[in-house]
């Protein structure tokens, strides 16, 4: 029986899923591409002809891609040229699609490019690769998600450790059960936004590696 699972759980991790995200990400981005148009030109006004937020992120095994995201926040900076704290840069239309989520929109393209899966452990700054621990380093088993297990229990309101542990576990526990309902919850966060901002940050301190 533990056979079967086993072999069940290899097909719905290597074949299965990664089919079923690039089907659902074009299916998903087709629906949703005139109001990606809306956000691009409207973002492209006020964020002064950049639309768009691309960083270099750690996928499966710690391979680079560049993540793509909306751009919530504006490039001001302060008379020695370091930029501002992002409360000071995060804009008002920035702040209405982080919480309503709509700057994982573009995402969809980097799941359809096969870089991502839907869901997964959030793809975080390659400058924590090496600050990892051998455990924590294991999140990068798996293609990094849009959304994850770490996302629908807290997302930025927990703790380094606690999210790290979550990915561990969803690392250890993936099936398609799982992610479905990691789904439905992230679906109920979207229309109840919640845990998008840390007790001290808009977005999320930074982690270094004391955890």
């Amino acid at each position: 029986m533990a056979i079967r699972r086993s072999i069940i759980s290899s097909i719905y991790i290597h074949l299965v899923k990664p089919l079923g995200d690039v089907f659902a990400a074009s299916v998903v981005f087709l629906i949703f591409s005139p109001l990606f148009i809306f956000l691009v030109i409207r973002l492209t006004i006020s964020n002064s002809g950049k639309p768009f937020f691309f960083q270099r992120r750690p996928g499966k095994r710690g391979k680079i891609f560049k993540v793509v995201k909306f751009k919530t926040m504006n490039d001001k900076k302060d008379k020695d040229g370091n930029l501002l704290p992002d409360a000071d840069r995060i804009t008002p239309l920035g702040s209405f699609i982080r919480r309503t989520s709509l700057d994982e929109i573009p995402q969809l393209l980097n799941v359809i490019k096969g870089d991502m899966s839907i869901v997964g452990p959030r793809p975080l700054l390659e400058e924590y690769l090496p600050l990892y621990s051998p455990t924590q380093q294991r999140r990068h088993e798996v293609k990094p998600g849009i959304t994850g297990w770490a996302q629908v229990n807290g997302r930025n309101a927990i703790s380094w450790k606690q999210k790290f542990e979550y990915d561990v576990w969803y690392v250890d526990n993936i099936s398609f059960l799982l992610d479905f309902r990691i789904l439905l919850l992230t679906v109920k966060k979207v229309v109840k936004p919640e845990g998008i901002s840390s007790a001290t940050s808009v977005t999320m301190e930074k982690f270094t590696g004391k955890e």
